[in-house]
């Protein structure tokens, strides 16, 4: 029956989550976390586990959940599907450890399992496992489960305490929201346990031990308080350093308690009604109700009382009871992190201490087992398809966003972030417009927020409306004059406007703000090579490299310098990395086939040519180098189809009707290639080549004193035009004979 029960909480969990394997990385911290966090990206080595349990990074210290992150993208790279496979298995696996250690404390095996249907399908916990940056929720939770079993083991054959001290240890690593454990195995052995014995407890469940002093069970858990006290003393620091904290002195006491109280009463009514839950629920600091404060106050005080009250008769109830209010210690509001007032995440496991309560109690007042059963059965499919439809609001930044502003009335100055990070999906969608909307309202909700009027800025930019992305990026810096991505930004509009002195100050003020800035030493390289400093834009490519070896357009960019400075194996080296990188890639096969077609190595150079044409069906520089190169084999018609293919693409790709023309000439279809010619020139007349190229075909012709007109025009442009010079002293011979 157990492995049953076990395989069904297995399969209808998976059946339930398996829509998040289709789901994408959030703008909400996946991208500090996985997506942009160059530590992660640069790929596994000795330097990233040094840094992983020695620096504060995204205001935390839990080096365990970064060598998970690291080992996802080892494995699955970028692609979301891993990422949530991971978070869905870790939670599975938690699920199963819950049931055992359940079973094993209480010998209740239905009761377990009901929990056990609890924790694995209620809404709550879908914040947990949807989100891939909360890996440190379902990772912690693991570790959390096998100290319990470790400490169930220990009690069993006293010995091996030194496993409970590892688990613990790993699950602060993972998240440090773990440091009521201790106190969660104290209450533990008042029940089911029954270590600590306070007189005759009726109770059926049989005790591992009996009769030990609290005193000494204090004791026992010395060396746990000492990993308590380490923890919370870096978390403390590493959050302060982030800026997480907030202050106690910006926030009254009334708002500090008031959000307490409140919180714990709303996560029981979402326990039990689970509607219009959210990403994101703001603070409204001392803009909470006082009768709502005092009533949730009221509540909470006669509960704990009626349940201390009977704590001989239902010990269950207030091991369940304290469980849940214990387990919230750290994240209630007491010390603010974050914008905030509560969060679902925060209940992953807080909240087993009622299911616990729900799972006694109730069969304690109603004895038939048959209608407890269709109750149960009726509750668990009833969250089943609550949670199936919770889990659809996470499979995009969008539906997340959008469905946290439908559901929240109160838009608090820091409810900013909704809109804003809405306004972000939109924009990386394209959807322009859209996206200037929900900036523009998130800085009337909140003007002194720095992150949309940078992001108002980028919308702008994207529709060339330089002018007014350069005022919000400036009014961004005003507001955050740390904002290196501000002031990366705001270079490249300067950039677009011609200022490109004044850009390259910006740049390089982005870089000073943030030592690691790839971004900003790639869009630097950009600005230097746009002004011909190859040298030194080089120097800024591989600096982006050295902060973030995955950086394709670095490796594309950096590529393209080196064969201008003839080195070309270093050229070649860095488009294929570009394309083991990223093997879609249509422009580094592009620039590779060329220039491998430059070295002569043609058959190589045809593959990697054709596979850009086949990565972007419309790429008129794939079809015009292709042609190159097979022109260069002799295999004219075919080359000639391919600069036609080019033109039908872009008609004003001057190359393309300059190389056309001359294959055109070979194949003495003169009338089409003094045509393609003349095209050449209307598009740009000031291209020198192709003025002596229809001379050289005009003279052919016989036409010498056109054709002497052209060759005078090349040299106007370009008085060193060597053929042209030797073009033009020939004709004039000629006319001369003549």
């Amino acid at each position: 029956m157990r492995i049953l029960i076990c395989l069904f909480l297995i399969t209808l969990t998976f059946l339930t989550y398996s829509q998040v394997l289709d789901y994408e990385f959030l703008n909400l911290d996946d991208d500090q976390y996985v997506t942009e966090n160059t530590h992660i990206i640069k790929g596994f080595n000795y330097k990233f586990v040094i840094w992983a349990f020695t620096q504060f990074y995204a205001s935390n210290w839990h080096p365990l959940t970064w060598l998970s992150h690291m080992l996802d993208f080892e494995v699955y790279g970028l692609d979301p599907l891993g990422h949530h496979l991971t978070n869905l298995t870790f939670h599975i696996f938690n699920i199963l450890l819950l049931f055992g250690v359940l079973l094993k404390m209480t010998g209740r095996v239905w009761r377990s399992a009901f929990v056990a249907f609890l924790f694995a399908l209620h809404p709550l916990n879908v914040e947990s496992v949807a989100w891939i940056a909360e890996r440190k929720n379902v990772l912690s939770g693991f570790f959390f489960f096998l100290t319990l079993w470790a400490y169930l083991h220990y009690l069993e054959k006293k010995q091996y305490y030194w496993i409970i001290f590892l688990f613990f240890g790993l699950g602060l690593m993972a998240k440090p929201m773990l440091v009521t454990l201790p106190f969660l195995l104290l209450l533990l052995d008042f029940w089911p346990l029954k270590r600590l014995r306070l007189g005759e407890i009726d109770s059926l469940e049989s005790g591992i031990n009996k009769g030990v002093s609290l005193g000494r069970l204090i004791t026992e858990k010395g060396p746990l308080f000492i990993l308590v006290i380490g923890s919370s003393v870096i978390t403390y620091f590493a959050q302060r350093e982030g800026g997480a904290v907030i202050s106690n002195e910006f926030r009254s006491f009334y708002s500090i308690a008031a959000n307490a109280l409140v919180s714990y009463v709303e996560y029981l009514r979402k326990m039990l009604w689970p509607r219009d839950l959210s990403v994101f629920y703001p603070h409204l600091g001392d803009g909470i109700a006082e009768w709502k404060a005092l009533t949730c106050g009221i509540f909470l005080a006669l509960v704990t009382i009626l349940i201390v009250r009977f704590i001989r008769k239902v010990p269950y109830l207030t091991v369940g009871w304290f469980w849940y209010l214990g387990t919230l210690v750290p994240v209630i509001g007491i010390v603010q992190v974050g914008e905030q007032a509560m969060a679902d995440r925060y209940t992953y496991l807080a909240m087993i201490g009622v299911f616990i309560c729900i799972a006694w109690g109730i069969p304690e007042l109603i004895k038939n087992q048959k209608i407890l059963s269709v109750m149960a059965a009726i509750y668990i499919v009833l969250l089943t398809v609550t949670t199936w439809g919770q889990i659809k609001y996470w499979k995009n930044s969008i539906t997340l966003f959008e469905h946290a502003i439908s559901i929240n009335e109160n838009e608090t100055p820091n409810f900013v972030i909704a809109y804003n990070n809405l306004g972000h999906a939109l924009l990386t969608e394209n959807r322009f417009q859209e996206a200037i909307v929900k900036f523009q309202r998130a800085i009337k909700i909140n003007p002194n927020y720095s992150k949309p009027q940078n992001n108002l800025g980028s919308a702008f930019s994207e529709l060339k409306k330089y002018d007014q992305s350069i005022k919000h990026y400036q009014q961004a810096i005003k507001i955050e004059p740390n904002y290196a991505e501000a002031f990366n930004n705001l270079a490249k509009a300067l950039r677009q406007t011609g200022k490109i002195n004044e850009s390259i100050v910006y740049f390089k003020e982005a870089i000073r703000l943030k030592k690691n800035y790839g971004d900003a030493y790639f869009n630097l390289g950009v600005t230097l090579s746009q002004q011909g400093q190859i040298g030194e834009a080089i120097g800024q490519y591989q600096k982006a490299l050295e902060i973030n070896s995955n950086f394709v357009m670095a490796h594309n960019n950096l590529a393209s310098l080196l064969a201008q400075r003839k080195d070309i194996a270093g050229a070649i080296r860095h488009y294929k990395e570009a394309i083991n990188i990223d093997p879609e890639f249509a422009q580094a096969h592009n620039n590779l086939g060329s220039t491998l077609g430059g070295q002569g190595k043609i058959e190589e150079a045809i593959i990697y040519l054709n596979e850009a044409i086949r990565l972007k069906k419309d790429y008129d520089d794939a079809y015009f180098n292709l042609g190159i190169t097979l022109s260069q084999q002799g295999q004219i018609g075919e080359a000639i189809g391919l600069y036609q293919k080019a033109l039908e693409i872009n008609s004003k790709f001057v190359m393309a009707h300059n190389n056309l023309a001359s294959l055109l000439a070979q194949s003495k279809d003169i009338a089409g290639a003094i045509r393609h010619y003349k095209e050449a020139i209307n598009i740009d007349p000031e291209f020198a080549q192709a003025h002596n190229n229809l001379g050289s075909t005009l003279a052919g012709q016989g036409k010498i004193e056109e054709a002497i007109l052209f060759f005078e025009k090349a040299l106007s442009i370009d008085p060193n035009y060597i053929d042209a010079q030797n073009n033009l002293k020939l004709a004039r011979s000629l006319l001369v004979e003549e």
